[in-house]
């Protein structure tokens, strides 16, 4: 079977090179383990057509998809004789190549608009999405164009959104919200299975404290408390318990409205803050229970002990940053963007190295946001002003799919369900690409 780069038959065969595909995935995505002669002047195109022209042979009803190859761990993003040259491996061998399914968006759902930018989203939760929005409310989507829930209280845009975790069998979600109104708030609500309309909630929980508008927060694995950043330069930490015997209690008030008695709502107070940054505290992260990261527009990024309130890392890059993730390898590898179209990784774990590990620079505009993958070690996704959303595999510098689904802006992105991405931006639509099939 001769096929060319483009996928085609041959026509001038190239230089043939030995190869044996193999795959982790289950049958029928198994192929033949023998070894076969192809030309070495195939890419990626042509190598996804052989593979599935051998599983549509094992297998009459085989569907054709796409596939990526892997050697030696690295993603195959040139022709193999390329490949081969560039990574001084001998061709006169016969070459192990992995096949995995390629990352890229099966479906695009209808978007779902809001009244103007959208802010941020939160997708870690299966059974909804929490988006911030410009229009100062916070909404609940159970699917596309499905808002059960409108989060009404801020007196400005809400700038940053995070889901708590719930404990327990309850039933009750508890989300949070902050906005340029420098307040967080907490809110509480059921999943409900079907409402004609969204249904207009208040908060339970306001927390006041921050002397300028809140950018970011994170809440703290357990849920018990979270932590915010903000234009202030500060982090502070609260607690999220609502019992009466909360230190952070100021007041207690039933609000009324439309003449009817609502749930009592609390105010907090910061439990403490951390302070060493010298502008804008634009990103936070809460990955374990006693450590903290943060990311500032000082250009560093810092690693902050809970209970000392001492960092114990600081990295500079030279650049603003807008955004930070923790994941990756052991959820120890630290991906931030900002200023510039590049989004960078470093690993905490090597000494010595204030170097990022990866550089991934396709936008050309300011990242606006970046997450890891929940369980992938090798997957991030990125959002920049140049109105893409990119995924990313480390094992390659090129981006496996650009999603070109915003008019405008777009301002968050995340992961839902593991195999969606969501994103919001200036064109006022929270838009999700789902069936990406990341293992």
């Amino acid at each position: 079977m001769d096929i060319d780069g483009d996928g085609g038959a041959a026509e001038d065969s190239s230089r043939q090179v030995q190869v044996r595909f193999v795959t982790k995935l289950k049958p029928p995505y198994k192929a033949p383990p023998a070894s076969i002669s192809i030309p070495a002047n195939l890419t990626r195109l042509g190598l996804s057509a052989l593979v599935n022209n051998l599983l549509q042979a094992a297998n009459g009803d085989w569907k054709s998809e796409p596939f990526d190859f892997l050697i030696d761990g690295e993603l195959v993003r040139m022709s193999l004789e390329e490949f081969l040259l560039a990574k001084g491996i001998s061709a006169e061998k016969v070459l192990e190549i992995e096949y995995i399914k390629a990352i890229a968006p099966r479906k695009e759902e209808e978007p779902s608009l809001h009244d103007d930018w959208v802010s941020a989203v939160d997708g870690s939760n299966d059974g909804y999405i929490l988006t911030g929005c410009y229009d100062g409310f916070g909404r609940i989507w159970r699917a596309a164009g499905t808002c059960t829930h409108v989060l009404d209280g801020h007196s400005g845009p809400v700038t940053t959104v995070c889901v708590l975790k719930t404990t327990g069998d309850s039933t009750d979600q508890i989300v949070a919200t902050a906005s340029k109104d420098r307040t967080l708030r907490l809110w509480k609500f059921g999943i409900e299975k079907s409402l004609d309309q969204p249904k207009k909630i208040g908060a339970f929980k306001i927390l006041r404290g921050h002397t300028a508008a809140v950018q970011s927060i994170a809440a703290e694995p357990s849920g018990d408390m979270v932590c915010s950043g903000s234009w202030d330069c500060a982090i502070n930490l609260w607690s999220t318990n609502v019992s009466e015997t909360d230190s952070g209690l100021v007041s207690l008030k039933k609000r009324k409205k439309d003449g009817e008695d609502e749930e009592p709502q609390s105010e907090g107070e910061a439990v403490t803050t951390l302070v060493g940054h010298t502008q804008c505290v634009s990103s936070v992260v809460w990955p374990q229970h006693r450590t903290i990261y943060s990311a500032s527009w000082d250009h560093s990024i810092r690693r902050w002990d809970v209970e000392t309130g001492k960092d114990s890392l600081n990295l500079f890059c030279g650049k603003v940053i807008n955004c930070l993730d923790i994941g990756g390898e052991s959820s120890a590898l630290i991906a931030a963007g900002g200023s510039d179209p590049i989004l960078r990784i470093w690993d905490p774990r090597k000494p010595g190295t204030l170097s990022p590990v990866f550089q991934f620079s396709s936008h050309n505009s300011w990242i606006s946001s970046c997450k890891w993958h929940p369980t992938s070690w090798f997957h991030l996704v990125s959002s920049s002003y140049d109105g893409k959303v990119m995924l990313w595999d480390l094992r390659t510098l090129w981006p496996l799919a650009v999603l070109d689904t915003h008019k405008d802006k777009v301002l968050c992105a995340d992961w839902w369900k593991h195999d969606s991405v969501i994103s919001g931006g200036v064109d006022s639509k929270l838009c999700i690409s789902s069936g990406i099939p990341v293992l």
